[in-house]
Formats: structure tokens, C-alpha cells, sequence
């Protein structure tokens, strides 16, 4: 997350009532594997990576770049939480210069239904709104992905448009942790 400015990475593990956020570390190497490698984490995101291709690809310790957070439950790996840019290629933007804030999040199958994505990316958007105050964030997902949409839309994330990209309609939303003086 060097692109998003001058911030401390990684930050001091994020806490909340049953998850960590924490930089990655060797034993998460599996679990990293494990959620790119599977067809229901990826269905709405290209698909499936062949598992021989990432045991060659993936680095002992992955995901150690700024942005990336490992949601940890119990001293495991669950999934990921990831503040990137946007590309400013890309369709969907807040700003004329694009360059936005873009939060994107994934659970080993395991995970989901238990408000987990909801809780880290809540404690994400917490330490993102202090490291960064008064910046919007965007988040895309498939419209087809009700699960990601309705997360999105309880994390506080507004519908700003729809559009075309990678064959599917595309959910765009903008977060700020501004709040509207009134």
C-alpha cells in the first residue's frame, strides 16, 4: 500500500472481537494457496488459479506487500483483506484522476456465513479512515455476487454506478468516512 501514501506498513495487528488483521507470515503460504485455488472463492473473480501453477508461484511468505491484511480466526488463516489503488485503466472511478482507494476482501469457503467479511473489512475501513481521514474508498464486485453486494452495502459502501468489465456487470460503491455536516 506504498501507493496510497506515507503509512507504516504493517500496522500494528488490528483487533476485533473474534478476528486479527495482521501481515502475512510463512504459515499462511497454504491457506493463500487454498483461496486462490478454489472455484467457489473465485467464481466471481476469473476463476480458479491451477493449484501446481501457485505451489511454483506463490513465495514462502505471500501477500507481504503493503495493503495486504491476513484475517487471522484462532491462529488461522481465513482470508485476506486487501486496500489497493484502482487502476486508473479501469472503468469505475470518484475522482477525474482516478487513483482511488479500492478495499477488496476474500474467505476460504469455510468462512463465510459467519459475518467474518463483514468484521475485518469493518476494522479495515476503521484503520483506513484514521491513516487516511476524509478519503473515500471504492469497492467493485460482481452484481451477480449478492453476498459481496449486500456486504458492501451494510459496510456503509453507496451504489454509484454499473457497468461492463470482465464479460459481467460490475457493482461500484464509494465509502467515506466523512460524515455529511448538516
Amino acid at each position: 500500500m506504498a501507493e496510497l501514501g506515507p503509512v507504516v506498513w504493517p500496522p500494528a495487528p488490528l483487533r476485533t472481537e473474534r478476528l486479527v488483521l495482521r501481515a502475512s507470515v510463512a504459515r499462511d503460504r497454504a491457506a493463500f494457496i487454498d483461496l486462490l485455488a478454489s472455484s467457489e472463492v473465485r467464481t466471481y473473480l476469473g476463476g480458479p488459479r491451477p493449484r501446481a501453477q501457485l505451489e511454483n508461484a506463490v513465495p514462502e511468505v505471500p501477500g507481504r506487500r503493503p495493503g495486504v491484511f491476513v484475517v487471522d480466526h484462532d491462529g488461522a488463516m481465513i482470508g485476506i483483506v486487501t486496500l489497493d489503488r484502482r487502476d486508473a485503466e479501469r472503468p469505475g472511478h470518484v475522482h477525474p484522476d482516478a487513483g482511488e482507494a479500492e478495499l477488496s476482501y476474500m474467505l476460504l469457503p469455510e468462512a463465510w456465513g459467519h459475518g467474518y467479511a463483514l468484521e475485518a473489512c469493518t476494522a479495515a475501513l476503521g484503520w483506513f479512515a484514521n491513516a487516511f481521514p476524509g478519503e473515500p474508498l471504492v469497492l467493485c464486485t460482481q452484481a451477480a455476487n449478492d453476498r459481496s453486494v449486500r456486504v458492501a452495502v451494510k459496510l456503509g459502501f453507496t451504489e454509484v454506478e454499473r457497468f461492463e468489465e470482465f464479460g459481467a456487470e460490475q457493482w461500484f460503491g464509494v465509502w467515506s468516512s466523512v460524515t455529511p455536516s448538516g
